[in-house]
């Protein structure tokens, strides 16, 4: 029975005409050349597309720069050649702006005025009488002493030729202060009373300074660079004044516009214990 099914099939398969055999025969290729007949028009439409860039590699990120290092604090050995030099453009090794260094035509208040008045009071230094070098010089510190003269409790006393100022305790002795006078032919004598008192008071040099030292800036605000210093006390309504100083290292000498000068320490002291309408005696 098997065998009979296979004859029939067998048969069956040999009645087809040829051209059918023909026709799947060649079946295959037709599919491809159709294949690839639809496939032109895909190419053809995809040339008229838009080009489709490929995608970009990304960019590495910018590094951040770090902000730069501060500058380094100068070496003591850059401090000390700095300030002999009187205050120059830099500091020794840092490449930063000097302290005081400034314009020497400086002209307002604010920093540029205070810098350059201390660049003129560190070059002062080598001139002086008391330096020692190395930045230091001598102190003659304030000392009560024995002071018997009859004047009353508060009163100030300032001998130009001793270079001393004295406030009077009002119980046999006197408290010594050691001061720097005026230049000679701007020393003065006479009495006075303390009219006022101020604490870091700004400087505005009178118009006699400025036509002897024009490039002087015309106010200096109060501060360590002040030629004032920490106090001051005004005597009457004159231009003179008992006050500190930016200079310390003249302290002793002849070298004022006819004001008193103390160093710091002492003005504060001295300001701490005087009152307004005390008497104040100059004598040469």
């Amino acid at each position: 029975m098997k065998l009979l099914v296979v004859f029939t099939s067998l048969m069956a398969a040999g009645s087809l005409p040829s051209g059918a055999l023909a026709q799947a025969a060649s079946e295959p290729a037709t599919e491809k050349h159709a294949a690839a007949t639809t496939a032109a028009p895909a190419s053809t439409a995809s040339d008229a597309a838009p080009t489709i860039a490929a995608p970009e590699k990304a960019k590495p990120k910018a590094k951040r720069q770090a902000a730069p290092a501060p500058a380094p604090e100068p070496s003591a050995m850059g401090r000390f050649n700095n300030f002999f030099r009187g205050g120059s453009a830099t500091d020794a090794g840092t490449g930063r702006p000097a302290p005081y260094a400034t314009s020497r035509t400086a002209s307002a208040g604010g920093p540029d005025a205070s810098q350059y008045m201390q660049h003129k009071a560190n070059s002062s230094y080598s001139t002086s009488a008391n330096a020692l070098g190395f930045g230091l010089y001598r102190i003659t510190p304030k000392e009560v002493v024995q002071f018997r003269e009859k004047f009353a409790a508060g009163t100030i006393l300032v001998r130009q030729r001793e270079k001393r100022l004295y406030y009077v305790n009002g119980d046999g002795t006197a408290i010594r202060y050691a001061i720097a006078v005026g230049r000679e032919g701007a020393a003065w004598s006479g009495t006075s009373t303390v009219s006022d008192k101020k604490e870091w008071p700004g400087w505005t040099p009178t118009p006699d300074i400025l036509r002897r030292q024009p490039d002087l800036p015309r106010h200096v605000d109060g501060g360590p660079a002040n030629p004032l210093g920490a106090r001051a006390l005004y005597l009457g309504q004159t231009m003179y004044r008992i006050h500190g100083t930016n200079e310390p290292w003249r302290i002793g000498e002849e070298a004022s516009s006819g004001c008193i000068r103390m160093t710091n320490d002492d003005v504060v002291d001295l300001y701490n214990r005087t009152r307004l309408g005390a008497t104040v005696i100059v004598t040469r």
